[in-house]
């Protein structure tokens, strides 16, 4: 010890008392410990991890939720019917018109007559249309709905497979913009009805692009297509993830 712990006043080896403030060290040492004897006392020490945030549309597209292997089943049944759905609508091509044919094309219709009854205040051409934008708004509202309010993305992606859907039902009625042959509603074609009544004749023919009526009918089933191809990877990506969910909640509970 070479300085009193009290008034720090320095001492020579081997003394008993300090000769400046008078305190006894054995005395002082036994309600106050030596300094010697203090156990060093170290900061807690704190480990910060990175916080591993999921981004919001990764969340929104990919929401896991707890489910039961029924609706498993069942979305798994909706899928394999997509799946065969979409072979019969891609594979036929623009001119057999399977996608007119359907039964989807009956539920589109009523959005089709919709969007042209929406769209009339901005004057005919976008009228005519409208039409097609209501076929095309119906299914890209039903997947918001379902992503944002619902928080079901494997309904959302049935809703993009809608939405592809309405794309190819769509193109055989660009391609037939010049040849009219199409039966319209009410029992009409398109080369015997008054001008406007074949919307993307109308269309087609107001903006200059009539000769290109056949380009962008194959741009349509194109894009519908990719749509399509993209939205059965969505929905399959998700069943998996569902799949592996259900195993490993499954395998928790058995032990």
């Amino acid at each position: 010890m070479k300085q009193c712990p009290k008034c720090r006043y320095d001492l020579q080896e081997k003394c008993t008392s300090c000769p400046s403030c008078g305190i006894v060290f054995e005395k002082y040492f036994k309600y106050h410990p030596a300094p010697t004897q203090q156990q060093d006392i170290q900061p807690p020490v704190v480990k910060q991890y990175a916080k591993t945030t999921v981004k919001p549309w990764r969340k929104r597209l990919f929401h896991e939720e707890r489910s039961s292997y029924n609706c498993f089943l069942g979305r798994s049944v909706i899928f394999i019917g997509l799946i065969i759905w979409s072979w019969l609508l891609i594979s036929s091509g623009i001119d057999n018109n399977t996608a007119g044919e359907s039964i989807l094309h009956a539920v589109n219709l009523p959005f089709h007559e919709a969007g042209h009854l929406i769209f009339r205040p901005f004057g005919a051409l976008i009228t005519s249309l409208g039409g097609s934008l209501g076929q095309l708004l119906m299914p890209g509202i039903c997947m918001g709905v379902l992503l944002i309010n619902t928080r079901d993305p494997f309904g959302a992606s049935v809703a993009l497979w809608w939405l592809s859907e309405n794309f190819l039902d769509m193109a055989p009625y660009i391609n037939d913009a010049r040849a009219g042959q199409l039966l319209l509603l009410g029992g009409n074609y398109g080369h015997s009805a008054p001008y406007g009544f074949h919307d993307w004749e109308f269309i087609l023919t107001e903006s200059g692009l009539l000769y290109y009526d056949h380009v962008l009918a194959k741009i349509a089933y194109v894009l519908g297509s990719a749509i399509m191809i993209l939205s059965l990877a969505w929905g399959g990506f998700l069943l998996i993830r569902q799949y592996r969910n259900l195993t490993s909640e499954n395998d928790t509970a058995s032990k």
